[in-house]
């Protein structure tokens, strides 16, 4: 293997965990204000200026917290599942293209750590593999909440994972390809993909909310229901890990859905960036801003909205994408 390609992969790991961990704790305070701002509060002001030295705080008290682990539950799967969530979220990262390829110092880097040729696939199965995290959680904690919440948590990912794979089978038949770098330039030839799958794009955007546990599907730790749900046993930086992932994932969803359905990055000019990393910014705003405008949904409400209308509807959408293309 070429040292040279060996160093700027590892350069590239070293950067997305440096920089998407860094970006989680920001995203808590950016949630911290958009719900103030939502409901007439000014959210955290007191630790520096504009309170942006919550997030430092926060990040002091994780790390320097007591880690309980109680006397009955699973040892060896109650430590590991935290782990299991985040870092499947940064390894899932491995095949997103986060900007358009540019130069610096006569090199050109390209800013994705594996172009592979079955990027979507790995993605959602990495991702996949991550839900694994708040179930055995739940299942090891030996707590009633925490068993509730693995039970939610299998019911729940069985319905919105089809949708989530059903709703981005069209876009994937007319680009005929997984990468995400062939549905970019794919939509550089022939226009933006939301034009020809509109459905697919509702479809996936609604399964993208359930994907990362939030609202109105925010039922695996449903606060005011089941406590902390899979969460109320964990303390320190083990929950601290849950909530990295959780984050991460939010980030990760926001560069897929422009990816697959809004151009991507086009052709690399710097309005093509900034026009990217804007469209980036509004999903990761809409999904806080739901949090502050919608309610929850019941679990049979959202198995049943899953499995009785939004897969068969995207069944059809992937039949009638076949005909036309046919």
């Amino acid at each position: 293997m070429d040292m040279a390609y060996l160093i700027g992969t590892v350069v590239k790991i070293v950067i997305v965990l440096a920089l998407f961990s860094a970006l989680a704790g920001f995203g808590t305070y950016f949630e911290r204000k958009i719900l103030a701002f939502m409901q007439r509060r000014l959210g955290p002001m007191y630790v520096g200026p504009y309170g942006l030295l919550q997030i430092a705080a926060d990040g002091i008290k994780l790390f320097t917290k007591e880690d309980i682990i109680p006397s009955n539950v699973v040892a060896p799967i109650f430590r590991m599942a935290p782990v299991i969530t985040a870092a499947t979220a940064f390894i899932a990262a491995a095949a997103i293209p986060f900007m358009p390829s540019f130069t610096i110092f006569g090199v050109e880097v390209h800013p994705i750590v594996a172009d592979i040729n079955i990027g979507l696939l790995y993605i959602f199965g990495i991702m996949g593999v991550g839900l694994y995290g708040p179930l055995l959680g739940g299942m090891a904690s030996a707590n009633k909440w925490s068993l509730i919440s693995a039970a939610r948590s299998a019911a729940v990912f069985i319905s919105y994972e089809v949708v989530t794979g059903l709703s981005i089978l069209a876009p994937i038949m007319m680009v005929g390809s997984l990468s995400l770098i062939d549905f970019n330039n794919y939509q550089i030839e022939n226009g933006w993909i939301v034009f020809y799958q509109p459905v697919a794009f509702v479809l996936f955007w609604i399964a993208a909310f359930a994907e990362t546990g939030r609202t109105p599907f925010h039922l695996v730790a449903n606060d005011h229901e089941i406590i902390d749900g899979f969460g109320t046993e964990y303390s320190g930086m083990r929950w601290g890990l849950f909530f990295i992932g959780e984050y991460a994932n939010m980030f990760f969803i926001s560069f897929v859905i422009p990816l697959v359905f809004l151009g991507g990055f086009g052709e690399g000019s710097f309005i093509d960036a900034i026009l990217f990393f804007g469209k980036m910014a509004f999903f990761f705003l809409f999904f806080l801003w739901t949090r502050a405008a919608w309610p929850d949904v019941r679990p049979d409400q959202l198995m049943w909205l899953c499995w009785k209308v939004l897969m068969p509807i995207a069944v059809v959408n992937v039949v009638i994408t076949g005909i036309v293309m046919m």
